[in-house]
């Protein structure tokens, strides 16, 4: 008997939406379930997804997500991948430690800006993830520590702040993909929305995980199911070992 659909394998199959109709792009997805979902958008949907090492290589197989690239394709050293992204033809999906209404991002620090009380990564190349290219994020664990009216510093840059500096027509903020349920920047002046939530969880429950008042559409449809293929090549090709319960557990 075939095991249930896991809220792991929705989310995954929600980041491997994120790649929907993008053509020839390179992929940078960053976590676990990213990872998956880059990997079955590879294998279904998207074939021509290009998946790097991270380092300078292009590949053409598509390992499991525990396992290292084999066959290499070309070499990618960053003179071409800043070229690359400069042209648009990249979708970044990255982690928060929080995110606020307008779609600011916080890698940096929890706290007064100039005393922190927590020190985190740091913004990294999270500012210049934000801009000439498609952005979303995915947040394993949906809570009002994550999801804050206002963050603490930003890192990657929402709507609100790009039209501020005229940097909009830069832009591409697609999505929020969490452990509840998929998110937008389609609420009013370009705040955060409700786009699906995944089965079993419901819209309160959405609702009291977030520390802002959430554009709320008259309709907010299930996330979809992953096919049986999807379900089939997450399970026996793509994460065999189930590192996605680490994520997003059973």
């Amino acid at each position: 008997m075939t095991a249930p659909t896991t809220r792991a394998e929705v989310a995954a199959t929600a980041c491997s939406d994120l790649f929907r109709n993008s053509g020839t792009i390179l992929a940078s997805p960053i976590g676990v379930i990213p990872s998956i979902g880059a990997r079955l958008a590879r294998l279904t949907h998207a074939p021509d997804l290009l998946l790097s090492d991270g380092e300078a290589g292009l590949y053409a197989d598509t390992p499991a997500v525990d396992e290292p690239f084999r066959e290499l394709e070309c070499l990618f050293p960053y003179r071409e991948l800043f070229e690359l992204i400069a042209r648009g033809r990249r979708h970044v999906v990255m982690g928060a430690a929080q995110l606020d209404r307008h779609g600011n991002q916080n890698l940096s620090a929890i706290g007064d800006r100039d005393r922190p009380t927590r020190q985190l990564l740091g913004a990294r190349a999270a500012a210049t993830n934000t801009v000439n290219h498609a952005t979303s994020y995915w947040v394993a664990r949906h809570s009002t520590r994550v999801f804050v009216e206002q963050v603490d510093v930003v890192t990657g840059v929402g709507p609100a702040r790009a039209a501020a500096t005229g940097a909009s027509r830069h832009q591409d903020l697609r999505r929020v993909v969490t452990n509840l349920a998929v998110l937008d920047l389609s609420g009013a002046g370009g705040t955060m929305a409700l786009v699906s939530t995944h089965p079993g969880v419901t819209v309160d429950e959405v609702v009291a995980a977030t520390g802002f008042a959430l554009h709320l559409p008259a309709d907010i449809p299930d996330t979809r199911l992953p096919t049986r293929e999807e379900r089939d090549l997450i399970r026996t090709r793509i994460d065999p070992r189930g590192l996605r319960y680490r994520e997003v557990p059973a």
